[in-house]
């Protein structure tokens, strides 16, 4: 109680360096924070977290991007399922819920991997005469026990990371297909460069998946949006729909409104 202005001095870069710390532990557990996220997270502003993002990047401790922060080297890195299950939970469950709004009876649609998409699977068991095609054995898995849903599970090789099939043979199988919409994820999300992943062939199916659809839909919670990853699944200009939460960053979901995509924004409360 008795310390003075000048000792306040003398404890905000002690401070400074917590808060920078927290940052860098937040960044190690989830791969890839937002800045809002990481703001709300240490209690402080966006332009303070921004600051702090700067001079983390210059001690080449992680990597700033635009809306955002990995750790180094976090373009190429794969985050396994059981990973990617454990970061915004309730976020994807909202987004599962308002992406399966999106599915009328008697459509036949794709379906990609990741644990939004699987999310979205589950609620999926109660629309009849629906036709799903996936790459994603949890997302099979989601839907088979559901009568009324034929499912078809493409071939390929097992990426057994992320529990789906991958490879050439995969894409043959999709690339005689024309459905009405494919519903895919990502690694990150942002205005520039659209979808991406740090795999080449995650990548690649993700790509065919795309091209098999009339319309692109994109679940992606907030972590992801403002998030470049190694390898362009699918250009901004090829996504009719982003469906995500309202914890994204404004700034970016205003530019990716701007360039034609629609958006589906659910809410957390």
């Amino acid at each position: 109680m008795g310390d003075t202005g000048g000792s306040g001095e003398v404890r905000r870069p002690v401070f400074a360096a917590e808060r920078r710390q927290r940052i860098i532990e937040l960044v190690r557990v989830n791969g890839a924070v937002s800045l809002r996220e990481l703001a709300q997270a240490v209690r402080s502003s966006e332009v303070t977290v921004r600051r702090d993002l700067r001079a983390l990047e210059a001690e080449g401790l992680l990597n700033r991007h635009h809306g955002g922060a990995t750790l180094p080297g976090e373009l190429s890195r794969e985050p396994t399922h059981s990973q990617k299950s454990q970061v915004a939970s309730i976020e994807k469950s909202v987004i599962a819920d308002l992406a399966a709004s999106l599915v009328e009876d008697g459509d036949a649609i794709v379906v990609g991997p990741g644990t939004t998409t699987q999310e979205f699977a589950r609620r999926l068991s109660r629309n009849t005469e629906l036709a799903v095609v996936t790459n994603s054995l949890l997302v099979a898995q989601a839907l088979a026990g559901s009568p009324r849903v034929e499912v078809v599970l493409t071939g390929g090789t097992l990426r057994g990371s992320i529990h789906a099939l991958v490879g050439s043979a995969a894409e043959r199988s999709l690339a005689g297909l024309r459905v009405r919409r494919a519903f895919i994820s990502g690694n990150g999300l942002s205005a520039e460069r659209g979808l991406s992943t740090p795999n080449l062939q995650v990548a690649s199916v993700d790509r065919a998946l795309a091209a098999a659809a009339e319309e692109v839909v994109v679940l992606a919670d907030h972590t992801k949006i403002g998030i470049d990853t190694m390898v362009q699944t699918v250009a901004t200009e090829q996504i009719d729909h982003l469906v995500t939460d309202d914890g994204a960053p404004r700034d970016v979901l205003d530019e990716l409104t701007g360039r034609g995509v629609r958006l589906h924004v659910a809410r957390l409360g």
